[in-house]
Parts: C-alpha cells; sequence; structure tokens
C-alpha cells in the first residue's frame, strides 16, 4: 500500500509523522473521508470546500487544494480496489506538547482502505452524552474524535452500528459519523446545522435531492417517528430498524426506501455534484 505524505507517495511501511505533530499530542488536525468508486472519489468538490471551512475554523492555514486533489488521484491510483475509504487528513504539523502551535508547516496525510457496501438497514442507540452547539469546534470535522470512540463503543456492545446524540437543550443532533433523518406523516425531516450537528456531505445531497426539511426536532422523535435513516459517506443512505429497544418493522420503510433509490441514481449519474 502506498499513501501520501508531506508531498509525495510513500510506502505504508516506512511513512513516518512525527511523535510531536499536533494532530497526535492535542488533536490539532482535521479530515475528510471521501467514498471511491473504481478509483474515482465522489463529491471530492464538496468534500474539499469543507476541508477548507474546517481549517479556517479552526485556525489552520488553508490547505493546498490543488496538492489534496494530486494526492487523492495518485494513491487512488497506486491501489486500486472497487470500493474505497480515501482519508484525508491535515494537521498542525510538528509543535510543542502544549496547546501552542509551531512554525515548521502543517501535515498532509491521504490513504485509502477498502471498504465493503453497507447492509440496507441497522440498528442505533441513543447515548446519554451531549453535543456541544456552541462549542468552539461546532460544526468542523476535526481529528479530536475520542468522544465518538466511546460512544460507538458503547452502540456496539448493544448490537448496534452508530449511537445517537441529542445536544444541550435535549434536540435531537446527529450520529457518531452520520446524519439522523425521520419521517413524520410522510414528509423527510432532519436537525438543521444549528443543533449542532455536522453538515454533512451525502446530508446535503439528500436534502436537496428529497426535498427534506431541516426542522429542530427533540431527541423523543425516535419514539414515534415512522421512519429512521443515516446519511454518511460511506453508509449513503441507510434504513434504521431499531432504536434503542423501539423495533421498526419493514424497514426500509416507502419514503426510506424511495430516498434510497433517488440517492443512487442521482449520484451515479454525477460522481461529483
Amino acid at each position: 500500500m502506498k499513501i501520501w505524505l508531506d508531498g509525495g507517495l510513500q510506502d505504508t511501511e516506512g511513512a513516518r509523522v512525527s511523535v510531536f505533530d499536533h494532530g497526535l499530542t492535542v488533536g490539532d488536525g482535521i479530515f475528510e473521508t471521501v467514498k471511491a468508486v473504481d478509483g474515482r472519489p465522489f463529491a471530492l468538490t464538496r468534500h474539499l470546500d469543507r476541508l477548507t471551512r474546517s481549517a479556517r475554523g479552526l485556525g489552520l492555514p488553508d490547505p493546498d487544494l490543488d496538492e489534496v486533489r494530486r494526492a487523492c488521484a495518485a494513491v487512488l491510483e497506486a491501489n486500486p480496489m472497487p470500493l474505497g475509504r480515501l482519508r484525508i487528513t491535515y494537521t498542525g504539523g510538528h509543535g510543542p506538547l502544549g496547546s501552542d502551535r509551531g512554525e515548521q508547516g502543517t501535515t498532509l496525510v491521504v490513504a485509502v482502505g477498502g471498504t465493503a457496501r453497507r447492509p440496507d438497514s441497522t440498528a442505533v442507540v441513543t447515548v446519554p452524552w451531549t453535543r456541544n452547539e456552541r462549542g468552539a469546534l461546532t460544526g468542523l470535522k476535526t481529528t479530536s474524535y475520542a468522544e465518538n470512540v466511546v460512544a460507538l463503543a458503547r452502540a456496539r456492545e448493544r448490537g448496534a452500528t452508530e449511537a445517537l446524540f441529542g445536544n444541550t437543550v435535549g434536540r435531537l443532533c446527529e450520529g457518531t459519523g452520520s446524519n439522523v433523518f425521520v419521517v413524520l406523516d410522510g414528509e423527510i425531516h432532519t436537525p438543521p446545522v444549528a443543533s449542532g450537528c455536522l453538515a454533512g456531505i451525502t446530508r446535503a445531497l439528500v436534502v436537496e435531492w428529497t426535498g427534506a426539511r431541516e426542522t429542530d426536532l427533540p431527541l423523543d422523535v425516535l419514539d414515534r417517528a415512522d421512519e429512521v435513516f443515516l446519511t454518511s459517506t460511506l453508509r449513503d443512505v441507510q434504513a434504521v430498524h431499531r432504536v434503542d429497544d423501539r423495533e421498526l418493522p419493514g424497514a426500509p420503510g416507502p419514503v426510506t426506501a424511495k430516498a434510497m433509490r433517488v440517492f443512487e441514481e442521482r449520484s451515479g449519474d454525477d460522481l461529483d455534484p
């Protein structure tokens, strides 16, 4: 396997990032995960736009998007696979052990790993921890993911693949790596970005392509929604057949099934929508 590290392709066995890299020591970094089908990335422009927004929100220099595109192309060409998880990581680079940044410049890593198509439906759990809709990192896709690691481990313990968070005021927010949609009386709703959720790329496309409404929703909407589904780069649109102990028989329901078909058709027609 080959990855891109700071300007060129390297073998994974020999690639090295400093143990003093700020992405490691204090989580001072951002990332994007991009779906790649037969060596072609999906929605790369949208992902790179968000990478830049996250960098600015964290106070990092704007990434060189031309280099990032070259890196993505080189890594995908060097590692052919039918379905890949392309990971772009951009950090504050070599720095002191404290929170202050160093002066040696940023670190860019692009890598890819194989993945498989997700099942059409899955189980989720809610967790007692909250998203802070007013935090300094709200809406940024940073490498500070330990909270998600803990929540996802809780989900796995309970036979689920995702954990859903409310925010500090008891509103439905998001999953550890997904956005959540609910169907109420035939209409699709998803929490607004103001809830503290990440502005997901797949989320935005589903809103555009299905007419879903951004709605401030209480967390307990999950107890009464007719259908629930998740969206993410690697899930695309995935139905939910169980929330905690509540079964949603017949998932994917008719509205979710239509959203799945629309997304598959539209994304197949345009690799960079």
